[in-house]
C-alpha cells in the first residue's frame, strides 16, 4: 500500500524522478490544479446538485450566497484560464501547461504532451473569452450591447470537462514517469461545503420551529431573546 507522502516529500520525489527542469514545474502545476478540482467540487456542492440545496442557500441567505456563487464561478475561468495561459506575456514568465511539452526530454513523451496541451487549451478558450472581456476585464461594446460578439457559452459542464482536459495533461507525464495515475478527486476534511450546508438546514429548522411556538402562544422564554452573534 503506498503511503501518504507529506508536501515536501512529494515535491522532492517529482524532482528526483521528473529531473530538475520538468520536476519543479510539473509540481507546482499539481498542487495548482488540486486546488482548482478542491474549489471547483466546493461550487457543485453548493450550486450544481439539487434545487433543494438552491432553495437553502436562498432562504439562509440568499444575496450572500448570490455573491459567492458568482465569485466561485468567475474565479474557477480565472484559474483555467492561468493554468492554460501563454508561457510568456509582457516579458513575464507564467507557470502554465504549455512550458511542459519543452521540458520533457523524451520525444515520444514530448509529442503526446504537447497534443494533451492543445487540447486543453481549446477547452479552455471559453474561460479566456470571459476572463478577457467579463472578468479581468470589462468590455465597453458589450457592456453597452453596442455589437459586441456574445461571450462564449460556458456552463458547469464545459469547466468539468476544461478541468479533465487540463488533468490529462498531467496524468501523461505521471503515469509515463511515475508510474502513478492521478487522482480526478482530491481528498480533504469535511468542512467544505457540505458540512455548510447541514448546520444551514440545522439552522433553518431551528428558526422554523422557533417562529411557529411564537405563532402559537406556546413560546418558550429564549424565544423572544435578542439573538447575538
Amino acid at each position: 500500500m503506498k503511503r501518504n507522502y507529506t508536501p515536501e516529500e512529494a515535491k522532492q520525489e517529482h524532482r528526483d524522478k521528473l529531473g530538475p527542469k520538468l520536476g519543479p514545474v510539473f509540481h507546482e502545476l499539481w498542487n495548482d490544479l488540486a486546488w482548482l478540482q478542491i474549489k471547483w467540487r466546493e461550487y457543485r456542492e453548493l450550486f450544481g446538485t439539487t434545487p433543494d440545496r438552491l432553495d437553502l442557500l436562498n432562504s439562509s441567505a440568499g444575496l450572500f450566497f448570490r455573491i459567492i456563487q458568482d465569485t466561485m464561478w468567475e474565479e474557477s475561468l480565472l484559474h483555467l484560464s492561468r493554468l492554460t495561459d501563454r508561457a510568456t506575456v509582457a516579458g513575464r514568465k507564467n507557470l502554465t501547461i504549455r512550458l511542459l511539452p519543452a521540458l520533457c526530454d523524451d520525444d515520444k513523451l514530448r509529442a503526446s504532451v504537447a497534443t494533451l496541451v492543445e487540447k486543453a487549451i481549446a477547452a479552455t478558450e471559453f474561460a479566456r473569452d470571459w476572463r478577457n472581456r467579463h472578468v479581468g476585464h470589462r468590455d465597453l461594446d458589450l457592456v453597452l450591447n453596442s455589437g459586441a460578439k456574445a461571450l462564449a457559452p460556458a456552463s458547469r459542464t464545459l469547466v468539468s470537462q476544461a478541468i479533465s482536459a487540463i488533468h490529462a495533461v498531467l496524468n501523461e507525464i505521471s503515469e509515463q514517469l511515475l508510474n502513478s495515475t492521478l487522482s480526478t478527486e482530491v481528498i480533504t476534511p469535511g468542512d467544505g461545503a457540505l458540512a455548510l450546508l447541514y448546520t444551514l438546514h440545522d439552522g433553518v429548522e431551528t428558526g422554523r420551529a422557533r417562529e411557529e411556538r411564537i405563532r402559537s402562544g406556546h413560546f418558550e422564554p429564549n424565544d423572544l431573546k435578542p439573538r447575538k452573534v
